[in-house]
């Protein structure tokens, strides 16, 4: 909801869709500035503890924009900052909460859990927009920082009554240390380095697409806020669905040839979608393609978590949060510069093309990942 209302709004003010990709990359550089810290965090201290920290910088992150918006002083900058802000309390919470979810379920479960994470996830942003929509254009848009803002207080009261079979052990040795450990690892385990390239490569050709959707709605489809909220609402119905396919087959073997098969058809609905003016086409590619980016998304985590060692799983999961969630500014500021020139529609085709160039190479060519 706050992304969708904060989205259109800088769109607004500064009419200029570069500071879209701007406002994108503020957002997700802390994640790979802080990320591994995070991680070295997540292993020595209660992840609990490290997650209700977290929530509670986003939630004041998120009534501070509205009280910017409630007394009308809100500018381009301070909504730049705050995103800043909130990254960098992801980039500790991240690690936690993915290292997390394999505390509280069995092993052989891991697959299904991280799956059923991304349906809860999706199914927020289908009716987070829906909500967002109605106090976007009913009450105003300090009201979707509002209702998000005190969302976080149900996260944080979960947090604080779960418990978790992980006990932190005292830190040995110096951060840095500990960050080596997590890299050597990784650097042993045959298949991690390419699922981690992979992970950042597909997030950063991959989400731009989502990032500029207020551009697509706007400009080539003529749409207002109504238009940007279908568009939402389809691309996450997808993602349930991509979820959902993980879900079923997630104890079969082959995960990782299905996910480079899904993620060279993202790369094909991507072109569809980048050059089509029938709505009803983009609507139909936009739902096949978030499902291809989640079960991919979803393929590709549980295989690292699979891999990695509990004792290790905080560092291991900040390199590949680094990885996956790092993509995404860099996708979203190369891309935004560049549709100031070509415009959206060729930006986000040229990415499209290049997922599938990512997914072919690896499927025929670097074949450890395939044979997962």
């Amino acid at each position: 909801m706050q992304t969708q209302a904060q989205n259109w709004i800088v769109l607004e003010i500064s009419g200029n869709p570069y500071y879209l990709g701007l406002d994108a990359f503020l957002g997700q550089i802390p994640i790979f500035m802080f990320t591994l810290a995070g991680g070295v965090v997540a292993d020595r201290i209660d992840r609990r503890h490290v997650l209700i920290g977290s929530q509670i910088v986003q939630m004041t992150c998120a009534l501070v924009l509205a009280l910017l918006f409630q007394f009308g002083v809100v500018h381009v900058w301070q909504i730049l900052t705050l995103s800043f802000i909130v990254g960098t309390a992801q980039a500790f919470g991240g690690p936690a909460y993915q290292a997390l979810i394999p505390s509280l379920v069995a092993k052989e479960d891991v697959p299904s859990a991280i799956a059923l994470n991304s349906i809860q996830f999706n199914l927020a942003r289908m009716i987070g927009p829906a909500l967002g929509l109605l106090a976007l254009t009913r009450l105003g848009p300090a009201w979707c920082f509002y209702l998000n803002g005190f969302s976080y207080l149900a996260v944080i009261a979960t947090l604080v009554v779960i418990s978790t079979s992980f006990r932190p052990q005292s830190g040995q040795g110096s951060v840095l240390s500990s960050m080596k450990e997590g890299f050597s690892f990784i650097r042993n385990q045959s298949a991690m380095p390419s699922l981690i390239v992979i992970a950042f490569l597909m997030t950063m050709l991959g989400i731009p697409l989502m990032t500029f959707l207020p551009v697509f709605a706007r400009d080539i489809y003529g749409q207002g806020p109504n238009g940007y909220t279908v568009l939402l609402e389809v691309a996450g119905a997808g993602s349930i669905l991509g979820a959902l396919m993980v879900a079923s087959f997630h104890k079969g073997r082959q995960k990782g040839r299905i996910a480079l098969i899904n993620l060279i058809l993202l790369g094909v609905g991507v072109i569809v979608f980048a050059f089509s003016r029938n709505l009803v086409l983009s609507y139909v590619v936009l739902f096949l393609g978030s499902a291809a980016l989640i079960s991919t998304f979803a393929l590709i985590s549980s295989l690292v978590q699979e891999i990695t060692s509990n004792e290790m799983r905080g560092r291991v999961m900040s390199v590949y949060n680094m990885a996956f969630r790092g993509g995404m500014p860099f996708g979203s500021l190369l891309s935004g510069k560049f549709v100031e020139g070509f415009g959206a529609p060729l930006v986000v085709a040229v990415n499209g093309a290049l997922l599938i160039c990512l997914g072919s190479y690896y499927l025929l060519f670097r074949k450890k990942v395939a044979a997962l």
